[in-house]
């Protein structure tokens, strides 16, 4: 998949428990726009609605040659999974904590697929864990570069 859009903030805030990946039924102005890079994640969502996944609060700005005047850029749109998929989805949201989030937007061909996730939020002890590994990692990155170097 060749990612378009990455929602930064998700692995930062969340604990990812699954991964799914999904098709997302889209206009012809609104793909267009995607293939641009035209498209922002922040605050995005999934919801289930019966046994249907709904996007919402995905923004998709209008596509610059479109004439038409009734453009919505944060309607639902919605995303094709299997039955099997949204069953385990929906057996998985009703425990405590536990959300689906959009990861990235991407293409597969022709197509716009959404790699979406189960995910956890972490709490702020959590994300101070996170930030020490990633400070360290760097530490220990530099110190390899220089010994070589």
């Amino acid at each position: 998949m060749k990612i378009i859009q990455k929602n930064k903030k998700a692995y930062f805030d969340y604990e990812i428990l699954q991964e799914f990946t999904a098709g997302i039924m889209l206009t012809g102005p609104e793909i267009k726009s995607v293939r641009k890079g035209n498209v922002n994640l922040k605050g995005s969502y999934v919801t289930i609605i019966k046994a249907e996944a709904f996007l919402k609060n995905v923004h998709i700005s209008k596509y610059q040659y479109d004439s038409s005047a009734d453009f919505e850029p944060f309607r639902e749109r919605k995303l094709l999974l299997s039955e099997k998929e949204l069953h385990k989805i929906g057996s998985r949201l009703n425990t405590q904590g536990v959300t689906v989030i959009i990861l990235a937007i991407g293409l597969v061909g022709k197509y716009a697929k959404a790699q979406i996730a189960l995910a956890r939020g972490k709490k702020k002890h959590d994300k101070r864990e996170t930030i020490k590994g990633r400070e360290q990692k760097r530490t220990l990155d530099r110190l390899v570069k220089s010994y070589r170097g």
